[in-house]
């Protein structure tokens, strides 16, 4: 039976967060010198607790390791009615607690039409959840869309393998989320330290020096006007409505996750003070990468347990990447899928490379970018925290239906700064970038 893929990302991620929580707490008595016996029953059931959430977040790895190996197949051999590659699971699901008993999204944006023309309501808006019409009627500010819908959008803004889906979810029942940075390295002189002990001499305790630190989510929307033509044609809806605003939405959501300022919108880590940029060879012609760059790129990336780096580029950056050598070996190895098993096309200097067009033009800082997008913190509503409503009323006299789409995200990079390296001075962090050239 197929799982929800994001579903067993979110439980991994809430598991691996109650894990962390619990292992801090466990941690903070074990660096106790004289623990009461109040304190010893909680290091006991905090060590239950933590064996537990390991075992369980070790089978959330292999349930998810193998939905993404189903997903990849899929990808790689299975197309949708439009002829692109099946990004997303759509779900045909006629109970009435999901599609208020709609058999598609035409179906209901025509019984919503004719609901605010002649006041006359369909019979299955009554049968809907609880919650599903807000303010109908022809002041109202439209009909909340059946749960089916909004969560088929929801999984084609986050579809897999596309660039917000390695970002690092920090799901959220409010419009900010609190989040606890540990910025400390195991070499540092702060946080939770490791040292050798000598027979007879008193230990010394050290705790994790934590940051908290609140994200307020953005509001992020999409605003849809369709004519009575569309709605008649279930297929062109499915496309205008659905995959086009999602795919706007996408867009518009990791654009911030690279290039947003703050304000209004989550921190993109190319405008974030844990950016690294690699200055550019002595002597270097302009608009050019070369090896040397790719490579001092790489030494500068932090890389913690569980990391994931990916090369960002924009296109424009090809006939550069095409040429660069390391030895004897190309450094760009494209359509590389049957070499690898790799779901990724381009393989750059051993790690994947997405082009995409958030990435600057050559010679530009961030035409060419190395990042870890574990180490960014998405923010999202939890749950699939999207308000998609339609209404007639703003547009009635011109004959066409408004879809409005609302969808709240936050988000930063966890690091604030780029961290000291254990040896040698050259900082490091999740994000590196070259400077212009």
């Amino acid at each position: 039976m197929k799982k929800d893929l994001k579903k067993l990302r979110q439980a991994r991620a809430d598991k691996a967060k109650a894990g962390k929580t619990a292992l801090d707490q466990l941690n903070a008595l074990l660096g106790k010198d004289n623990a009461t016996d109040a304190e010893k029953a909680s290091i006991t059931t905090l060590e239950a607790e933590v064996d537990t959430l390991e075992q369980e977040v070790s089978a959330l790895d292999r349930e998810i390791s193998a939905e993404e190996k189903a997903s990849r197949r899929a990808t790689l051999f299975g197309s949708t009615a439009l002829g692109g590659p099946a990004l997303a699971t759509v779900v045909n699901d006629t109970d009435p607690a999901r599609t208020a008993g709609f058999k598609s999204l035409a179906e209901f944006a025509v019984s919503v039409r004719n609901f605010q023309v002649n006041g006359i309501a369909d019979p299955r808006f009554a049968a809907a959840a609880s919650g599903y019409q807000q303010n109908q009627g022809s002041s109202g500010e439209g009909v909340l869309v059946p749960t089916e819908w909004r969560e088929q959008i929801w999984s084609l803004v986050f579809a897999d393998n596309d660039l917000l889906s390695f970002c690092n979810p920090e799901p959220t029942q409010g419009n900010t989320v609190g989040i606890v940075k540990d910025e400390t390295t195991p070499w540092g002189a702060a946080g939770v330290q490791a040292a050798w002990r000598s027979e007879g001499t008193q230990m010394i305790a050290t705790k994790a020096a934590l940051t908290p630190t609140i994200m307020q989510l953005h509001e992020l929307y999409a605003f849809v006007l369709a004519t009575q033509e569309v709605l008649d044609d279930a297929p062109r809806l499915q496309n205008r409505i659905m995959v086009q605003a999602a795919r706007a939405i996408r867009w518009k959501a990791f654009e911030a996750v690279v290039f947003g300022d703050g304000n209004g919108k989550p921190l993109g880590f190319m405008k974030s003070g844990a950016l690294v940029t690699v200055a550019a060879e002595g002597g270097q012609t302009a608009a050019t990468i070369n090896t040397a760059n790719v490579l001092k790129m790489m030494s500068r990336l932090f890389e913690g347990p569980g990391s994931s780096p990916i090369w960002l580029a924009n296109r424009d950056t090809i006939p550069q990447l095409g040429t660069l050598t390391i030895g004897n070996n190309a450094a760009f190895l494209p359509i590389n899928q049957a070499l690898s098993g790799s779901p990724f096309k381009n393989i750059f200097m051993g790690d994947p490379l997405l082009f995409n067009e958030h990435c600057e033009t050559l010679g530009t800082p961030g035409d060419i970018v190395l990042g870890d997008l574990s180490g960014y913190a998405l923010a999202t509503k939890q749950g699939g925290g999207i308000d998609f409503a339609a209404s007639i009323h703003l547009f009635f006299d011109q004959n066409l239906t408004a879809f409005r789409w609302i969808f709240r995200i936050g988000g930063q990079p966890y690091l604030s700064a780029p961290i000291a390296a254990a040896k040698g001075t050259n900082s490091k962090s999740h994000f590196v970038a070259l400077a212009a050239r």
